[in-house]
This record gives structure tokens, sequence and C-alpha cells, in this order.
């Protein structure tokens, strides 16, 4: 139970920092304005849903595709780093033109529901190449086989599960929300989750070349 709990508390904050629940939840909430409650209530559910998908595909198929294609966890993590760092600076910079740069794409989709749930809100806006990079990165990091496998198994599938969740009441509040807080406050939030995301894309650059290091080493 403690090596499951130890999984979950690996997982969990690097998908919430970097999907950033309440961040989306501002964009789905210009993107659907102009939907009924209810309608709007049923895509949070299927962006929840698909996002789960996405980020349990890519924690236990990511590390058999690399292997596929041939490229090891060291590249992955290096580029992965590098997409999530670059990502995090453009919203630390500026996370109002990139906001409305996403809410621009997102409603050029066309006005309706169900074509919106999965792309664009889905994908890339909610869970995109960083959480797919971050899943990938955690799932090829598992253990061997056993107990430990198992744990380890639970502990991140549960992550992804609360992931889901949040980002089902986070958007399914997405109205209640923007009444709720104001500009300035939204930006500092915007800021904050960025510095957090440019410190996870550190670290995960820094895991990478630790690999390449210890390869040379070798």
């Amino acid at each position: 139970m403690s090596a499951a709990l130890a999984a979950f508390l690996l997982a969990f904050p690097a998908f919430f920092s970097i999907v950033n629940p309440p961040g989306g939840a501002f964009i789905f909430n210009e993107v659907t304005a102009h939907l009924p409650r209810d309608e709007r209530a049923r895509i949070a559910g299927k962006v929840g849903f698909y996002s789960l998908f996405v980020m349990l595909g890519a924690l236990w198929g990511g590390a058999y595709i690399l292997n596929f294609f041939g490229i090891s966890l060291a590249a992955l993590r290096l580029a992965g780093g590098v997409v999530v760092c670059k990502h995090a600076w453009d919203l630390l910079s500026a996370p109002e033109r990139q906001e409305a740069r996403k809410q621009e794409q997102a409603g050029s989709s066309g006005p309706a529901g169900e074509d919106i749930a999965f792309f664009p809100l889905t994908l890339p806006f909610t869970t995109g190449p960083g959480t797919i990079s971050v899943a990938v990165a955690l799932g090829a990091g598992r253990p061997a086989d056993g107990a430990p496998l198992l744990s380890f198994f639970v502990g991140v599938t549960a992550a992804a599960a609360a992931m889901a969740l949040c980002i089902w009441i986070a958007y399914r509040s997405a109205d209640r929300v923007a009444r709720l807080v104001g500009g300035p406050a939204r930006r500092t939030i915007a800021r904050l989750s960025a510095f957090l995301l440019l410190c996870i894309g550190a670290q995960i650059i820094l895991t990478g070349v630790q690999d390449v290091v210890l390869g040379f080493m070798r």
C-alpha cells in the first residue's frame, strides 16, 4: 500500500501541474459559453473521460511505442522536457496571450459540442504533448514485475483517475469559477502554474541528462 501511495504522490502532482484544470476551466468556459448548461456539463464529462484515456494510454502503452521506434527513455525525457519548458515559458511570459490564442483556435473548430469534446478541448488543450511526455516517462520508469509493479500500476492509475475527476469538476464548474475569480487572480494562478510547470520540465531534462551520463559511464 505504501508503494502504491508513493506512486500516486509521484504521478498526481506532475499531472496536476501540467494539466492545470483551474486554468483550463477558463478556456473551457469561453469556448462553450454559447451552449446550454446541461450540454456544457455533458462535454465536461466527455473531456474528463477522454483525458483519462489519453493518460492511461501514454502510461501503459507509451514505452512499447518508444521501443518499436527505437527511441530511448533518455531521448524522450530530453525532448519532452524541452517541450514542457517551452510551453511553461510561453505561459509564464504572457499567459493572457497564450489563453487568447487557445480560445481562438478552439473556437474556430466549429460550434458542434460533440466535435470539440475530444479535439481541441482534450487534445491538445487539456492533455497535450506535455502531459503525454510526462505519462510516458512515468510509465517507462515502472518496476519490472511482481508486487512492486502491481503497486505502481494501482498508484499511477489512481492518479490518472483522480486527475480526470479534477478535470471534470473544474470544467463542469467553469462558469462559476469564472464569476468567482477575477482577472488579476486568474493571471496570478496562471503564472504560478506556469512556474511549477517550468520546474517539472527542468526536472525531466535533468533526469534525461543523468540517464545519458550514466549510459556513457557504463
